[in-house]
């Protein structure tokens, strides 16, 4: 077997209104979809992280320099596949776009793996340890409004997202730390005491503004905070671990294993986000989640995209092993985006139905079926929604 064609599938669409994070605004939603042929007649899909004009040069990559060096290799080899792509790009960049185009291609290739063996992504990488995951609801985004809007918004969609059946929901913040402050407030008076929710800065404060912040989160009792000072400040995220009793999570930007080395010896996260998507795919995945585990720090991992992303997380947390174990062992999330996103809802000719599921069986969602990812895209869907 032989990869004959690799394309890049970069869709997009204007979104309903405007949304917003702590670093910027936008307002169309794109996503970077990864196709693989072979010359026996079996597909591969994968995806890349990476929005807008990120997505657009990220194609690029992946068809002018990467396909190149794969042409020919069987597919099955995706460990020297992977490789070779890695050890000819180092010069020209370890992490970030090089590795995000990469991602796309690896998964593919895992997916072409399980159809080849008829089984399912989590069994070919170890099993199931769980025929279901529980999902949480992000949303409350940004806008360009008052705070004192924000504060009413956000208390009314966190009560919307817990009563869809979502086990937790996520916020953003990134007003500024004292408004955060009352954002957080009004998201913990909307859902109550007893349930769940998380804070996701995308790294916009200072160390000493996210002790504020955090100080707040303590005494809200919010279940994580999620990058709370920029990816390269280790040291930051070491001091906010130890001096905060919130759970500090991150690593959504970080890339490979040697990256992934650095952030876990630095003991600065109570909990591990890694974007199968970004950092190289799922055979760069399982080898961090490795050294997650060997260093015992929980995974949950950062889901953002289509379908495909969705899928391929289910398979990763079905397929993760408990840590520690027990008779009540802590269990890994699935990441829902409750927003607008066509292309996660409506891209598959079978439908996840994510949201259907949650509400149905009480925030649980079940993994794919079938050989590799288990879904296939709707071709009419990609060339409607192509850029």
């Amino acid at each position: 077997m032989k990869i004959t064609r690799i394309t890049s599938h970069v869709l997009q669409y204007d979104l309903p209104s405007e949304l917003g994070y702590s670093q910027q605004y936008y307002t169309r939603r794109t996503a970077h979809i990864v196709e693989v042929e072979t010359d026996e007649g079996i597909t591969g899909w994968g995806e890349c992280f990476g929005p807008g004009n990120v997505a657009i040069a990220n194609r690029t990559i992946v068809e002018q320099v990467i396909q190149p060096l794969v042409l020919g290799m069987n597919p099955l080899d995706r460990d020297v596949v992977w490789h070779k792509v890695y050890n000819l790009l180092r010069d020209h960049g370890q992490k970030g776009m090089p590795l995000q185009s990469l991602s796309g291609v690896d998964i593919a290739l895992w997916d072409i793996a399980g159809k080849v063996a008829g089984l399912p992504l989590c069994q070919l990488v170890g099993g199931r340890h769980r025929d279901r995951v529980q999902a949480y609801g992000y949303g409350m985004m940004l806008k360009r409004q008052s705070t004192e809007d924000h504060v009413a918004r956000f208390r009314d969609e966190a009560a919307m997202i817990r009563d869809m059946g979502f086990a937790a929901t996520k916020m953003k913040v990134g007003l500024g730390p004292k408004d955060d402050v009352k954002l957080c407030a009004a998201v913990r008076d909307g859902v109550g005491d007893e349930f769940r929710f998380m804070v996701d800065a995308n790294h916009c404060y200072t160390t000493s503004d996210a002790f504020y912040v955090g100080r707040a989160l303590e005494e809200l009792d919010a279940y994580w905070f999620e990058e709370p000072v920029a990816p390269e400040d280790l040291d930051g995220y070491r001091e906010l671990r130890a001096g905060l009793k919130v759970n500090i999570s991150g690593g959504e930007a970080e890339f490979n294993r040697w990256g992934w080395r650095q952030i876990l010896e630095n003991r600065g996260l109570d909990i591990a986000q890694p974007e199968v998507c970004a950092l190289g795919g799922i055979s760069e995945y399982l080898r961090v989640l490795a050294l997650a585990h060997a260093h015992h720090t929980p995974v949950v991992n950062h889901v953002w995209g289509s379908a495909i992303a969705v899928a391929t997380n289910l398979h990763l947390l079905a397929a993760m092993p408990p840590l520690p174990g027990g008779l009540f062992p802590w269990e890994p999330l699935l990441e829902f985006d409750t927003t607008d996103n066509k292309f996660r809802d409506n891209l598959l000719t079978d439908p996840l139905d994510i949201q259907g599921q949650v509400k149905a069986n009480g925030g649980y969602v079940a993994i794919p079926e079938g050989p590799g990812l288990g879904v296939t895209p709707d071709r009419d869907f990609l060339k409607h929604y192509a850029i």
